[in-house]
């Protein structure tokens, strides 16, 4: 094999928009011992960004081949296939070495650059190169999360004819979707959609549906992963249940709604809501006055209940172990706290509100049975939505809440601007009298009839305003005054109004970090799951067997995650259906990646 001649540029953060602080030396040194490598430097230290003092160097050294390295690459291919042009040299030999793809492959970072830089140098894919092997699996699958990207991906399967366990951390599967009341562009009922899937995966006789039950820890490995699972204790018999609600009626003990995002108060001992798979009661131990009590109060409860011995106020957590073949992990995430946004006022004004908090005060199921209402005490203290507060007659909702945010998250959360169109729209439905804001700061309508959606509810009369808002503040009159920038008209707004909505931003969830270090799979720098390849494998990891969907990639909306579970459901049946799996990119070793890039180069990149 005769390996062209190669140079390799490694951007450092000596240039605008290159990662800062990257020391290459290392690598530099590796590279420079590469076969057929004939230069290898880094861009800082004074290196000029001029095209033809590249390509003079380009031409000097005869390169027949150009790697450029680091984070991002593929920001400076084009300077670089010019350099090639003006060399005399065919553009298309320029490759790109993108370490953030590698780091997605796990293992040691810096053996899987130095792989990678070997392929590049070859002109092989590094993924092409990674060959684990294959190994026998065990047909049954494990889904972690009940949203409907775990609902999704647990019915392809099934509808296979293989075996899933579907767990869900909380009382019932269905997830954020199931609290929405429409759906964008179309604004379907959004339970019209879920709760018939809840249903199927309740009934269907390949799904093993485990509510209020955690992963606790992972063995073994793919095609063999034995799963420990901890089965929280409901306190109530599933089996038995016939969800009266006397029980509910008779408790004394309230807390804040979780499915009403806290808009209303339950019981400790409930139903998390009226359409709730599994549709049967559960008791709240941190809210439980005989459990809080040691069993030296209360339990009225278990004596109004009808049914002999379906309350077991002392039944105790287990745990079960499950061996699956496959993972799909489609946790979801969570929220941004408006909280940690101090200068608008969440928490500390009562008519600042939450996205997810109005979703529910629109929805015909919710707290107020519909209708947007301010927010006051009751008589027990409780901040909650009545219809006797009174409704306001205008409000403004603020995009962008920790999203587009250096100070938070400096990533898109990709639904906010389409929710909050959305919910323009429901608020000029409920209240028609009422003036409506818009503060943006990009309308980013990307999918699929979004821009058209966008269109429409711009001529339903909604005040479309763009600019950053600054903050929101209680004005003398008690109303809430938004002080914000205006870029169309070049000028600063102070609007006042009687509601102001935060459209939060998507977050990863609090316990992604364990779950990934219980999985072997890395996180990204946002905290995301990382994939195996954004490009070719969306949905794989680099362990082999293990899958993500869903937002617990990152933020996506409705029809991308329920297509991404899809996707992960396809690539497990295939497994099954062949009786192997792929054992763990991360696992193999570079010295063997860089043994079979050169049998491949030799081969001219055939297998």
């Amino acid at each position: 094999m005769t390996t062209k001649a190669v140079g390799i540029y490694f951007i450092d953060g000596d240039h605008p928009g290159a990662p800062p602080g990257k020391d290459f030396s290392a690598l530099i040194h590796y590279a420079e011992k590469l076969p057929g490598v004939k230069l290898a430097q880094g861009t800082g230290n004074g290196w000029q960004w001029d095209a033809d003092a590249v390509a003079a160097e380009i031409k000097q050294n005869d390169l027949k081949r150009v790697v450029i390295a680091g984070d991002a690459p593929g920001f400076y291919k084009t300077f670089f296939c010019r350099a090639m042009s003006m060399a005399g040299k065919d553009p298309e030999n320029v490759f790109v070495a993108s370490f953030r793809e590698y780091v997605a492959l796990g293992a040691d970072e810096t053996d899987r650059v130095k792989a990678g830089l070997y392929c590049a140098v070859l002109g092989i894919p590094l993924e092409t190169a990674i060959s684990p092997g294959e190994t026998d699996v065990n047909p049954d699958t494990l889904v972690i999360g009940g949203g409907i990207a775990g609902i999704q991906a647990s019915l392809e399967i099934a509808k296979a004819k293989k075996k899933v366990f579907l767990v869900e951390r909380t009382g019932t599967i269905g997830g954020y979707m199931a609290t929405f009341d429409k759906t964008f562009p179309t604004l379907d009922c959004a339970a019209c959609i879920l709760t018939p899937k809840m249903v199927e995966v309740a009934q269907h006789p390949y799904i093993k549906m485990m509510s209020y039950s955690e992963v606790k820890g992972i063995s073994g490995g793919p095609g063999n992963y034995q799963v420990r699972i901890l089965r929280k204790a409901r306190k109530v018999n599933v089996n038995t249940c016939i969800g009266c609600g006397t029980c509910a009626e008779k408790c004394p003990g309230t807390a804040p709604s979780e499915f009403d995002a806290g808009t209303s108060m339950r019981k400790a001992i409930y139903i998390p809501f009226p359409q709730a798979v599994p549709n049967k009661y559960l008791v709240d131990a941190e809210n439980c006055l005989y459990i809080q009590s040691d069993g030296k109060k209360c339990g009225v409860c278990k004596k109004a209940c009808p049914v002999p011995d379906c309350i077991d106020l002392d039944e105790k957590e287990k745990e079960i172990v499950v061996t699956v073949g496959n993972i799909i992990v489609a946790t979801g995430f969570k929220p941004f706290d408006a909280k940690r946004a101090e200068q608008f006022g969440y928490g500390k004004y009562p008519n600042v509100i939450t996205s997810l908090e109005l979703e529910r005060l629109v929805n015909a199921s919710g707290p107020t049975g519909g209708f947007i209402t301010f927010r006051a005490r009751d008589k027990r203290g409780n901040m909650i939505f009545s219809t006797a507060n009174g409704e306001p007659a205008s409000v403004a909702l603020i995009h962008c809440v920790g999203s587009r945010d250096e100070n938070y998250n400096k990533y898109c959360s990709k639904v906010c601007c389409m929710y909050s169109l959305k919910l323009a729209h429901l608020v000029e439905e409920k209240l028609p009298e009422a003036d409506i804001y818009e503060y943006y700061i990009d309308i980013r309508a990307f999918g699929k009839g979004y821009e058209e959606f966008y269109q429409r509810i711009k001529g339903e009369g909604i005040n479309l305003i763009r600019g950053r808002t600054a903050k929101v503040e209680k004005s003398a009159n008690g109303r809430l005054s938004i002080r914000s920038e205006n870029i169309a008209e070049d000028r600063i707004v102070e609007q006042e109004v009687d509601m102001v909505v935060l459209a939060v931003g998507l977050e990863p969830r609090e316990d992604a970090a364990e779950l990934a270090r219980m999985l072997g799979i890395p996180l990204g720098e946002d905290g995301w799951f990382l994939e195996a390849n954004s490009h070719t494998a969306p949905v794989g990891t680099s362990v082999g067997g293990i899958h993500i969907a869903g937002v617990c990639q990152g933020p996506k909306d409705i029809p991308d995650t329920v297509a991404q579970a899809s996707a992960a459901a396809s690539r497990v049946i295939q497994g099954i259906m062949r009786g192997k799996v792929k054992k763990s990119a991360k696992d193999m070793p570079h010295k063997d990646i860089e043994a079979r890039a050169k049998q491949l180069a030799a081969t001219g990149g055939q297998p």
